[in-house]
């Protein structure tokens, strides 16, 4: 009883209204005055306590202040990171590639055979041991289509080729470029140092064996132009394509696709594939080396 008592006189003091009064100290003029009680300083105090707070917390999660706090970072510096090491990898692996390109270049002009297993290790620049794998509808499609496409390439199993000396008998076959019909034939003592194939609209042109591309680009008179070097200083041309699927540099491999047929250059008079091959520096008949 006499606890409750207590109590009822604690919560009557806390009611218990006081005016708060303003006044000049000079004049003694009354400015404002106040009726207060406790319960309404004490409600008052919680109440701008719980609105710095919710300031507070606001500024250190969505603003910059946070940054000078200890202890915090800046949240847009661990993507920074993470996108300063894609491009590091990504030049570490043109330089290299860069670098096998140089190298290519050089035992071309020195005849000699193209390193074909540096080519084959670039890859090796990118470690992919904590890469998972997880199969997709996406990845079917894109499984499905690249497959589609690789039955123009020519290979004695997954992993050898062949053209690789272990597993080839007799004379070298090259892949023919493009089906077609052959319109014009080998003519050098006219300047026709290739043949013409006619072929459909849109055909691919296919890499006829391994090498590298040493020239890719546009000319006033053939139009798009590749050039690729293959081992044993031959050199396969192919003029008048509607677009280049190959860049300069690129290593390519027997019934890669290369390009499409066209009719661009001022000296094309309709779609077609001219195709030349060089060995050692001289134009010889394809005829000769490829059946069509």
């Amino acid at each position: 009883m006499a606890e409750k008592v207590k109590n009822k006189k604690r919560f009557t003091k806390l009611r218990h209204k006081y005016r708060l009064v303003l006044i000049n100290e000079d004049s003694f003029e009354q400015r404002l005055s106040f009726r207060l009680s406790r319960l309404n300083v004490y409600f008052t105090v919680v109440l701008i306590s719980l609105f710095w707070i919710a300031v507070m917390t606001y500024l250190i999660a969505f603003t910059s202040i946070r940054e000078y706090i200890p202890g915090y970072t800046d949240p847009g510096l661990r993507q920074e990171i993470y996108h300063l090491e894609n491009s590091l990898d990504s030049l570490e692996y043109q330089l290299h590639a860069n670098q096998i390109y140089l190298n290519n270049i050089r035992h071309v002009l020195n005849g000699e055979d193209i390193d074909e297993e540096s080519q084959n290790n670039l890859n090796n620049v990118i470690d992919v041991n904590n890469i998972k794998n997880y199969r997709s509808e996406e990845d079917s499609l894109l499984r499905a289509e690249l497959e589609n496409l690789g039955r123009y390439n020519i290979y004695y199993h997954e992993t050898e080729e062949v053209y690789n000396e272990n597993f080839s008998k007799g004379p070298t076959v090259y892949f023919a470029p493009l089906s077609g019909v052959i319109t014009n034939q080998f003519d050098a003592n006219n300047s026709h140092f290739g043949i013409d194939i006619v072929a459909k609209r849109n055909d691919a042109i296919k890499a006829i064996d391994n090498g590298v591309v040493i020239l890719a680009e546009w000319t006033l008179n053939t139009g798009y132009v590749i050039m690729i070097q293959h081992s044993g200083n031959l050199i396969s041309v192919y003029k008048h394509n509607s677009s280049l699927l190959k860049k300069t540099g690129e290593y390519v491999k027997a019934g890669d696709l290369i390009s499409i047929i066209g009719n661009t250059g001022e000296q094309s008079s309709g779609p077609h594939l001219h195709f030349e091959l060089w060995l050692e520096g001289t134009a010889v008949d394809p005829l000769n080396f490829i059946s069509f």
